[in-house]
């Protein structure tokens, strides 16, 4: 072989070598940067990244901006801060079942709005949320299997968001302020009571009772006010009676005088 070609087959050989070890190396920064237990796809032609059984404890982070389908169920996350998601402007579906989810602040799905089709918060610990944290979203959205309190926020929560097919029959009141209601799939008991209502009725009749409060608590001051006043008047005069009478003209005109 001419030199010319050794020179040039070492060249090339060289040089892909050094291709291969910056692809591996780039490789192996990528899966470092990664949980335990997380790692990237592709399913069906979209972007997946799986957590799934990794024992997490919040949202990771470093999950690829161009992600479509996102799995962090069964794992140990306990809530879902302000935007969580917001660096996934791509994602399509959110999958947070079986976790120890039981706070969803304001606007920690905020920037999914556009995109996000499927968002699953089943079987989680969710007490009560402010529908604000759904303000927007246009998902289906599974609550079912959650520890729900039924109550006029979860009405007005199950109102704002469109719920996923199927899943409505799990949303049951675990606690309620009518013992009646436990046990039951909360769209069955709305169906019946209106929790908003009562709450209004609930808190105009409290509002009337402190008014009714305050305006007892005024009158029985004016009544205490003009009793005394009355009293200190009746004894005066019981103490002008008892003077003799030229110190009682004496202390009369003397009053009299003062108040000219």
């Amino acid at each position: 072989m001419p030199a010319a070609e050794r020179v040039l087959f070492r060249s090339v050989t060289m040089w892909l070598l050094l291709q291969s070890i910056l692809l591996l190396a780039s490789c192996l920064r990528s899966a470092a940067a990664f949980p335990v237990g997380c790692y990237p796809s592709e399913e069906e032609g979209l972007k997946t990244f799986r957590c799934s059984n990794a024992r997490l404890t919040e949202v990771p982070r470093d999950i690829p901006n161009d992600t479509n389908k996102l799995y962090l169920d069964s794992n140990r996350i306990p809530f879902l801060p302000r935007d969580a998601f917001r660096d996934l402007p791509l994602l399509l579906e959110l999958d947070l079942s079986h976790n120890a989810i039981a706070s969803v602040e304001s606007g920690a799905f905020r920037g999914l709005a556009e995109h996000l089709h499927s968002l699953d918060l089943s079987s989680n610990r969710l007490v009560s949320v402010s529908k604000d944290a759904f303000s927007n979203l246009k998902a289906k959205v599974n609550l079912s299997n959650n520890p729900w309190l039924c109550d006029c926020r979860l009405q007005e929560l199950i109102r704002t968001v469109d719920l996923a097919a199927g899943s409505s029959a799990g949303i049951v009141c675990d606690s309620s302020a009518q013992e009646e209601h436990v046990g039951k799939a909360f769209l069955q008991v709305i169906a019946d009571t209106d929790f908003c209502n009562m709450y209004k009725k609930t808190t105009d009749i409290a509002m009337l009772v402190t008014m009714f409060g305050w305006f007892a608590m005024v009158i029985s001051y004016l009544v205490y006010y003009v009793r005394q006043n009355q009293e200190d008047a009746r004894r005066h005069l019981e103490y002008l009676k008892s003077l003799p009478s030229k110190q009682r003209r004496s202390e009369e005109s003397s009053t009299i005088s003062t108040v000219v």
